[in-house]
């Protein structure tokens, strides 16, 4: 078990490090962040001088291991815009964000696990027709489109909810529906046929045999097993909910990490873009190692062997 986390926390120093180049090197070729920086009137000299000040004159491989070593020390240093340090900005908006997703996710699993169950239930019926509809609509509809259709139904036409901003649990609402949404069809559709699988197996049909009642056929043995699947896709969810937020957090203008990594992009902040993808890489990275030792925790067939050479 030890060697195992081992093995994969040092993959996933591997993985971080790959994003980091790739990362560092796609910011490089975006243009030079001085001519954002400074008025359209600066003359050479200036830009000259800025660059000189902000470590950009020096060849690419220096500042990327500037770059390394500050943030192995959690430094990414001050951002180009604001004039404070980055991790700084990330930890102001990131409660925002998990908040945001945490509601996402927790949405989509309220409505989408006992969809998905009652669907497998009741396989071929009109509910399960109408869940399929479901899935395939909310697996169809892009984020964005979706949050400008809320926006217009229930924020504009109903007055339900505000349509921008973060105040209260209302307006919670909207930005955790149009970014669960495509999650909520992925998880319905992975409870469906997770479920199905398991009804069919040898030993539900012998405890059906046994005059056990439906209820406990179903949620003493089939729900277990079936949910063992989920766990994993939940874990992969909640990573791919964090880099989603970026659209819906600009959509609904929510004060989080993905509406701050919009701006740091168009206004080539470096320090700032390098410090959110560091942070949602390793969070995303975290999370997958979390969810394969709780997926071994609840399969016990699951066993770490030793590879033999």
């Amino acid at each position: 078990m030890l060697a195992y986390v081992l093995r994969r926390l040092l993959q996933s120093v591997l993985v971080l490090l790959g994003v980091s180049v790739i990362v560092f090197g796609l910011l490089h070729l975006t243009g030079d962040p001085t001519r954002l920086l400074l008025p359209l009137e600066a003359r050479e000299e200036d830009v000259r001088q800025l660059r000189a000040l902000l470590g950009l004159d020096d060849p690419l491989w220096v500042q990327y291991l500037r770059f390394l070593s500050r943030a192995v020390r959690g430094d990414f240093g001050l951002s180009f815009k604001h004039q404070v340090p980055a991790l700084t900005l990330i930890r102001q908006t990131l409660p925002a964000t998990l908040e945001l997703t945490a509601a996402g996710l927790a949405l989509a699993l309220v409505v989408a696990v006992p969809a998905g169950i009652l669907a497998a239930l009741r396989r071929n019926s009109l509910l399960d027709a109408v869940c399929s509809v479901g899935v395939l609509l909310g697996q169809a509809m892009p984020v964005y489109w979706l949050g400008l259709l809320l926006i217009l139904v229930f924020a504009v036409w109903l007055g339900w909810f505000p349509a921008a901003g973060r105040d209260g649990l209302a307006s919670l609402v909207l930005p955790a529906t149009a970014l669960g949404a495509f999650s909520m069809a992925r998880i319905a559709r992975m409870a469906r046929s997770g479920m199905l699988e398991v009804l069919a197996q040898d030993y539900v049909r012998t405890a059906r045999a046994a005059g056990l009642r439906t209820f406990v056929v179903t949620y003493k043995y089939a729900l277990k097993n079936a949910a063992i699947p989920l766990v994993t896709i939940v874990g992969l969810e909640f990573g791919i909910l964090l880099g989603g937020a970026v659209i819906t957090e600009t959509i609904f203008a929510w004060p989080g990490v993905g509406r701050l990594a919009v701006d740091a992009i168009f206004s080539r902040d470096y320090p700032l873009v390098q410090a959110i993808v560091a942070m949602l890489a390793t969070l995303f990275v975290l999370i997958n190692l979390a969810m394969d030792l709780v997926y071994t925790y609840l399969d016990p067939r699951i066993v770490f062997v030793r590879s033999k050479q």
